[in-house]
């Protein structure tokens, strides 16, 4: 994939046509707490000129707070350059290190040295642009002993309102809610684990989390893992079942298309290396699971979503995950370098906050993932909700203004797209 090609095109307007302030409120909490107060006191009958002292009172805060907001909103972009190359965006000419050669080290051993491996690319080049902090790297082990986890985190940066990059490698019992869930979701899993047998499990995960401080710059996922389920106490024998999971995908705020495009290309490009069928499949599975089912309408704009993937060789699989994992790196982090000195708001911000409540909903609702690491015993919390953001924002029956960009993306959300044309 060419992506010194994207990265260094220019950005486009995003819309043609002039934006209502009146799309998306501007008004904080006290603003709408001062509304709802002002509107009792007048159904309690109170004189028309303490209401009109009061509305007074209103535009004086709301005009206090908004210079106050835009002195400060958007002052990091001044503060922001992007680099003229970005670490590790070209994964395919890189010499493959040696986990990656070496098919006689076991599996999960490989896997758990590429997922170490692919936390320190993935930090270095999203640390590539941001000026001011540096990630946490927090490791942990877990209380019983089982596995251990590095997270790293960066909050409240220039570039990222929070970023964390989070690696485990964990081992125990299947809890029988969590085999429960394998069974139902996979006819092959349910012939394969008994309903009444106990079973060890042994996985090793990347999982990273992207929140940008610009409301121009998407937030973006990505996980990919592999699991082992083994007899109770019979590791020696080997699994019974393995398989790899994963996926990446892209949450906008606001739709530019050439980076809708650039970010499923480099995805399909990496797919169609080891098999043509994986992206429209994985897309397809991509946007059906990541879908907020109360409010009609997927998280983002998708990207590749798979799990219980063994269809094929234990070393063949390998690979391809290898490949789509670094892949992400060239299909979104020149994105953000490219959106993140964009001005922008009051509008802006708090229509991404509200969009970021939506997503908050979907992890802590619908996630797989979040819904296994909270039912495994011991698990360690703070590293499973890494994923939420810093901040977000719900605000009774928001609509935008149809036609706006903020419309624009919720009509985007609303339907699928082929992205690759």
């Amino acid at each position: 994939m060419d992506t010194a090609r994207y990265y260094t095109t220019q950005n486009k307007p995003l819309s043609e046509e002039p934006i209502s302030k009146n799309s998306v409120p501007r008004v904080g909490a006290l603003h709408i707490w001062t509304g709802v107060k002002l509107g009792a006191l007048v159904t309690a009958g109170v004189g028309l000129g303490y209401w009109a002292a009061l509305q007074q009172q209103e535009r004086e805060q709301k005009t206090s707070s908004a210079t106050e907001l835009d002195t400060s909103l958007g002052s990091e972009i001044s503060r922001l350059k992007a680099p003229s190359t970005i670490p590790y965006t070209d994964y395919e000419n890189e010499t493959k290190p040696s986990y990656y050669r070496d098919t006689s080290r076991p599996m999960h051993d490989r896997m758990e040295a590429f997922v170490l491996d692919l936390q320190d690319r993935l930090v270095a080049s999203l640390e590539s642009l941001e000026p001011s902090r540096r990630f946490v790297r927090d490791r942990w082990q877990r209380e019983d002993g089982n596995g251990y986890g590095i997270s790293c985190i960066l909050q409240d940066g220039e570039a990222y309102e929070k970023a964390g990059v989070n690696v485990s490698v964990i081992e125990g019992t299947l809890a029988p809610g969590q085999l429960k869930s394998m069974r139902e979701r996979n006819p092959h899993t349910a012939q394969k684990l008994s309903a009444t047998e106990e079973y060890d499990f042994r996985v090793a995960g990347v999982s990273v989390v992207v929140h940008p401080r610009n409301p121009y710059a998407p937030t973006a996922h990505k996980n990919y893992r592999r699991f082992e389920v083994y007899r109770k106490g019979e590791r020696d024998a080997g699994p019974v079942l393995a398989w790899f999971g994963g996926g990446a995908d892209l949450t906008p705020s606001y739709v530019f298309e050439d980076d809708i495009k650039h970010f499923h290309q480099t995805l399909k490009h990496a797919c169609d290396a080891h098999d043509k069928s994986y992206y429209p499949r994985f897309k397809e599975w991509c946007d059906k699971y990541f879908t907020n089912v109360h409010r009609h309408e997927t998280r983002g704009v998708g990207g590749i979503f798979f799990d219980d993937l063994e269809n094929k060789e234990p070393e063949e699989l390998f690979r391809f995950v290898y490949d789509v994992g670094n892949a992400f790196i060239a299909a979104y982090v020149p994105i953000v370098a490219k959106r993140m000195t964009m001005p922008y708001t009051v509008r802006e911000r708090n229509w991404q906050l509200i969009r970021r409540g939506h997503y908050a909903e979907f992890n802590l609702v619908y996630d797989r993932g979040t819904k296994f690491g909270l039912m495994t015993p011991g698990a360690r919390i703070e590293s499973i909700l890494m994923s939420l953001p810093l901040t977000a924002r719900w605000e009774y029956m928001n609509e935008p203004e149809h036609g706006s960009p903020e419309d624009k993306l919720l009509q985007t959300v609303r339907t699928t797209f082929d992205w690759t044309k």
